[in-house]
């Protein structure tokens, strides 16, 4: 199969999430799997200075954006894993401080930023001497690909079939812009209404994809139901209802090449099932890092993400407050809104010798904190798939999650089922359920057989990509067998 994925972001080349991960993992299992693969995404600032191999291409990309037209280029690259990878480089647009804001303000022309990729990444996939057969596309940003695919069939401008697949890695974040951005994308006023484009009089980027594309998929099975019932749904519920039939849940994978406690370069000390101590040994590293007392009998906690109330953050700092009254730790790496970083350096200072925090991001002090640390906090609001508690499981790292969205999907709690138990759950969004859950967590480090089963377990779970990547093709011969 011959499969274009566009995306905005794309590990290591640019990065603020999942999303980025996501897709470099599937594009390389594709490309393992046999499959022709390019991926298509912005040239953001710096790429060209750390990968100077990029090659530009022999060909000018022209877009018209409603009334004028801007010009691009697009510059490849090829991977060892057999992807080709296609950057779309207009200075304006991308080369700047930032993929999507700066100092926490989202750029204002956005819309007319991710409107020309979307456009880039459509004439691309007609341009290609190897003729991609369908479009994979995530998230809002490139969202508006399958409309123009439809419309330029429909219209005779395109003369082969081109097939259209959306992810959605988080219904919360939609492209939700001003009626008047529609006309750059040059297709008929007629798709701007309610059963298209149109949300309450403004242009819906996600929702026109959702509408478009082939079939949909999202990144867990719990997810997908979750947002088709009002709740989750964020507006969108009664859309996603009328596509059912081409919505899948699937999970993603966890790219063990990356994250594994065998041969990773990030982690002091190395260890498996089957020879433990490398885990002591990170635990005191990470105790020696972030200035606390090095006792590998003191229970640990961590988190590591952004700091947002979709993570769970408000209900987080409360519970952990009220168990560093006992003896024990707690960690964290993230960055976000002003006031969950205020929150953990208060926790700090109430307990400089039991708590530490790392306002920002390092990859490999995540990796550290991943394996030095014996439970994972990831008390999400909602949780589209999520990857943490897919990497603390593998570090033998005991997640205790909301049951919610892929949360639910990737652990095992001991009331579900106590042989095959891997981490804890818990379902009221409280600080004092969660406060339980970290509770019934501790009743099992004080149990050094059950806690070492739940570990063994844990590191036994297997979200490797092979599997996910074989479902997406599944969906992928579905939409193109629509056209």
């Amino acid at each position: 199969m011959k499969i274009l994925l566009a995306t905005s972001e794309l590990y290591p080349y640019s990065k603020t999430g999942g999303l980025a991960d996501m897709v470099a993992a599937l594009g390389k299992t594709l490309a393992k799997q046999g499959h022709q693969v390019g991926i298509v995404t912005p040239l953001y600032a710096g790429i060209q200075e750390k990968w100077p191999d990029l090659e530009k291409m022999d060909w000018k990309l022209q877009v018209s954006l409603d009334w004028k037209s801007v010009e691009g280029a697009v510059y490849q690259r090829k991977t060892e894993d057999g992807c080709t990878l296609y950057f779309i480089a207009q200075g304006l647009y991308f080369d700047r401080d930032g993929i999507y804001q700066h100092k926490g303000v989202d750029f204002a022309d956005n819309a007319e930023r991710y409107t020309f990729f979307s456009k880039a990444v459509v004439n691309l996939a007609e341009y290609l001497p190897w003729q991609p057969e369908l479009v994979h596309v995530h998230d809002w940003q490139t969202s508006l690909v399958p409309l123009l695919l439809k419309h330029l069939r429909s219209s005779g401008a395109l003369q082969r079939k081109i097939a259209s697949c959306l992810t959605i890695h988080n219904l919360a974040y939609q492209g939700l812009f001003a009626k008047e951005v529609f006309a750059m994308a040059n297709v008929p006023w007629g798709y701007f209404d309610p059963a298209g484009a149109e949300y309450y009089g403004n242009f819906n980027f996600l929702k026109t994809g959702i509408v478009f594309a082939d079939t949909l998929t999202t990144v867990s099975p719990h997810y997908a139901e979750e947002i088709q019932g009002a709740e989750y749904g964020v507006g969108l519920n009664g859309i996603l209802n009328q596509r059912k039939n081409d919505l899948t849940g699937i999970l993603n994978g966890a790219d063990y090449d990356v994250w594994n406690t065998e041969t990773n370069p990030s982690i002091p000390f190395h260890y498996s099932v089957k020879s433990m101590a490398g885990k002591t040994k990170c635990k005191t590293a990470l105790q020696r890092r972030m200035g606390l007392p090095e006792d590998p009998k003191i229970p640990l906690f961590a988190n590591i993400g952004r700091m947002a109330e979709q993570k769970g953050v408000d209900i987080m700092l409360p519970a952990v407050e009220d168990i560093l009254t006992g003896d024990v730790q707690f960690v964290c790496l993230g960055g976000g809104a002003a006031h969950y970083e205020r929150g953990v350096q208060n926790l700090h200072q109430l307990f400089p010798q039991k708590t530490n925090c790392f306002i920002g991001y390092d990859p490999q002090l995540a990796h550290l904190i991943t394996a030095g640390a014996d439970f994972f906090l990831m008390p999400s609001q909602y949780e589209p798939c999520g990857l943490n508690q897919m990497y603390s499981l593998r570090y033998g790292t005991l997640p205790i999650v909301r049951d919610t969205g892929g949360l639910s999907d990737s652990v095992i709690d001991p009331h579900e089922s106590a042989d095959k138990a891997d981490g804890f759950k818990f379902s009221r969004y409280s600080a004092n359920d969660l406060g339980r859950a970290i509770i019934r967590a501790l009743s099992i480090y004080y149990s050094p057989a059950r806690f070492k089963a739940m570990r063994r377990n844990a590191m036994a779970a297997d979200f490797s990509w092979d599997q996910t990547a074989r479902s997406y093709v599944r969906v992928y011969q579905k939409a193109i067998e629509k056209n």
